[in-house]
C-alpha cells in the first residue's frame, strides 16, 4: 500500500513564539511492498514524517493519501482509527507506546482495539513473540521493567500481532546487540518478501540499512532533498555529505577505488561480493 504526501507542511505550536516548521511542502510517495529508508541528520523532519503516516500528528497544510483515506487537518476520529489498523508505528522510545501491566496485555492491546476474537488474540500474541525472538516466559512480565532491547521487541510484536499492511519503524536497532540487530533485519526482509508488507524505517545505522533497503529518502530542514533507488542515492557521496549524511562504507570504498585506480566495480550490498569483483577485475 502506497502512502502519498501531497504538499505537506507541519508546524509545531503554530501562532505562538515557539512555532517550528518541521515539514515544509513535502511531496513524496512511500513505495508499495518495498523497504523504504528515511535518513537525515537530527532535526531534519524524519520522526515527524513517520508519525504523520498513521495520524499521530496531522498536517498543518496539505494532505496524505493512504488507501481510500486522506489525512488532513481536523481529520475524523473514525477514519484515524481505521488508518492505524493499516499503518502500524513503532516509536524510537517504545515505552511511550506502553499502556499495560503485562507483555501479553501490551501485545494484545491493538488487537482488542480492532475487535479481534479472543482465540485469535492468543494465537497472534504467541506468534508475534516468536517473530521477534522472545518466548512465552515474557507474557506475564511488566514491559516497563524490561531491558531497552526487550522493550523494542515487545513494541514491534504489538504491531506485528494485528498485521498492518504498512510497518513503520523509528530507530528500531537502538539498544539492540549485534545478534538482535541481525534478527530484526531478517524479520524486516521476511515482512517484505513473504508477507508483502510496505516497510518504512529510520535508522542511523546506514551500513545495515544499505543491506536491506530498496528506496532511500533523504531529509534536510524539513524537506525531501534526495530520493530514489538506494544505489542511485548512495552513490552521490559528496551530495549526501552536504546534507550531513554519510554514505555506507561499502559505497565509499567503491568510490575510492574508482577515484584512485579508475576501476568501476559497481555497488554491492555485501563487502565480500565487492572484494570478489575487485579480484576478478585485477586477475
Amino acid at each position: 500500500m502506497e502512502i502519498v504526501f501531497n504538499n505537506v507542511t507541519h508546524i509545531y505550536n503554530p501562532k505562538t513564539p515557539l512555532a517550528k516548521k518541521a515539514l515544509d511542502k513535502v511531496n513524496l510517495t512511500i513505495q508499495d511492498k518495498m523497504i523504504n529508508g528515511i535518513i537525515g541528520k537530527s532535526g531534519s523532519g524524519k520522526t515527524t514524517l513517520l508519525e504523520m503516516m498513521n495520524a499521530l500528528i496531522l498536517p498543518t497544510t496539505g494532505n496524505i493519501k493512504i488507501d481510500k483515506y486522506t489525512i488532513k487537518k481536523n481529520h475524523k476520529i473514525k477514519d484515524i482509527n481505521e488508518i492505524r489498523f493499516k499503518v502500524g508505528v513503532v516509536l524510537s522510545s517504545p515505552e511511550e507506546q506502553f499502556f499495560n501491566a503485562t507483555v501479553y496485555d501490551e501485545i494484545a492491546f491493538g488487537m482488542k482495539s480492532f475487535k479481534y476474537r479472543l482465540d485469535k488474540i492468543k494465537e497472534h500474541v504467541a506468534n508475534a513473540l516468536l517473530m521477534v525472538g522472545l518466548d512465552n516466559s515474557y507474557l506475564e512480565r511488566d514491559p516497563f521493567t524490561l531491558s531497552n532491547g526487550e522493550k523494542r521487541k515487545v513494541a514491534l510484536a504489538s504491531v506485528l500481532a494485528y498485521n498492518p499492511e504498512v510497518v513503520v519503524l523509528d530507530e528500531p536497532t537502538m539498544g539492540l546487540d549485534d545478534k538482535s540487530k541481525k534478527n530484526l533485519w531478517r524479520i524486516i526482509r521476511t515482512l517484505k518478501t513473504r508477507y508483502h508488507k510496505t516497510i518504512v524505517l529510520v535508522t542511523k545505522d546506514i551500513d545495515m540499512l544499505h543491506k536491506i533497503v530498496d528506496n532511500v529518502i533523504v531529509m534536510h530542514d524539513g524537506k525531501v532533498v534526495m530520493e530514489g533507488n538506494k544505489y542511485d542515492v548512495f552513490k552521490e557521496e559528496f551530495k549526501l555529505n552536504e546534507y550531513g549524511v554519510k554514505a555506507p562504507k561499502i559505497i565509499s570504498f567503491s568510490n575510492k577505488v574508482l577515484e584512485a585506480k579508475d576501476i568501476k566495480i559497481g555497488y554491492r550490498d555485501e563487502i565480500n561480493d565487492l572484494i570478489k569483483d575487485i579480484y576478478r577485475y585485477v586477475k
